[in-house]
């Protein structure tokens, strides 16, 4: 739909929020923002660039406050989220090349086309069997669009995805065409051997390249050790790092506590508080 920004009345915006009409509420503030007479200095100056690293950020607020079970945050998270989704859609208007609605119709037919089972005719009974008919699908699309004279199994995986993210989406898609561990002993082995040309490099003094080259192939390989454990590695490295947090801040606590402030004198002391909270607390 094209919305004529000019035209909002700002006093009927918060009366204006029947259940229905709530999205055409927010896509009229958005043109409301993005208006080069009526708008905002700051919303108009924008761009799809400009915007990307809010979007990001805010993906990861939305994974955060899911992390900490948080409905309240949540809710506020996914609807900063969908401004996001509210303001590229109204830029790529401006532009002439698609509008929300497009977006909207774009992700139903494609939640329809990757369903079969749900609203066709098609018969799948398990998880697995879903999944590798959702990648079909996907290859299937990547196909028909035919940007590329040989399809690879590895197309689409998004180059601007943390790096851990895409690491197990590239092992997917090659377990998915019978490149992968025949189980988990295997991947274990590989950690080590991955973990022993670390400690090689180390030995033998190599250059930065080449350090940089083998702590890479030890992180794909734990990407991959969780991966057969059936657990996401972003998900699960989110969680350490929320551990050292809370650890480290209370050994912070505890020293400020007998009037000393973390420094590389009190490691000692720093070593045994952490290995005691970590006991007590987990």
């Amino acid at each position: 739909m094209t919305t004529a920004s000019h035209s909002v009345n700002l006093d009927q915006i918060e009366e204006d929020l029947d259940a229905h009409r709530q999205i055409e509420t927010l896509l009229a503030i958005v043109a409301r923002l993005r208006d080069p007479v009526h708008g905002c200095v700051w919303d108009i100056k924008q761009t799809f660039m400009s915007i990307l690293p809010y979007t990001l950020e805010e993906a990861y607020e939305v994974a955060e406050a899911i992390e900490q079970d948080d409905m309240f945050e949540l809710r506020e998270e996914l609807g900063d989220l969908l401004y996001q989704v509210a303001i590229y859609a109204r830029m790529a208007e401006e532009r002439g090349a698609f509008e929300f609605a497009d977006v909207v119709q774009a992700i139903v037919a494609k939640m329809i086309r990757r369903h079969p089972h749900v609203f066709g005719d098609a018969h799948i009974v398990s998880e697995d069997e879903a999944r590798l008919n959702w990648e079909r699908a996907k290859a299937a699309e990547r196909a028909a669009k035919g940007e590329r004279e040989h399809i690879s199994a590895l197309d689409g995986v998004a180059q601007a995805l943390p790096a851990l993210v895409r690491a197990e989406k590239l092992q997917k898609r090659a377990a998915h065409v019978g490149f992968d561990w025949d189980n988990l002993d295997e991947v274990v082995a590989k950690v080590r051997e991955e973990l022993v040309e670390c400690e090689q490099a180390i030995a033998n003094r190599d250059g930065f390249n080449a350090r940089v080259h083998e702590v890479g192939d030890l992180l794909f390989s734990c990407v991959n050790l969780a991966r057969h454990l059936g657990v996401d590695a972003e998900q699960a490295l989110r969680a350490a790092n929320h551990r050292f947090e809370r650890r480290f801040h209370r050994v912070e606590v505890c020293l400020r506590a007998a009037g000393q402030e973390p420094s590389p004198e009190l490691r000692s002391r720093m070593n045994q508080l952490w290995e005691t909270i970590k006991h007590e607390v987990g």
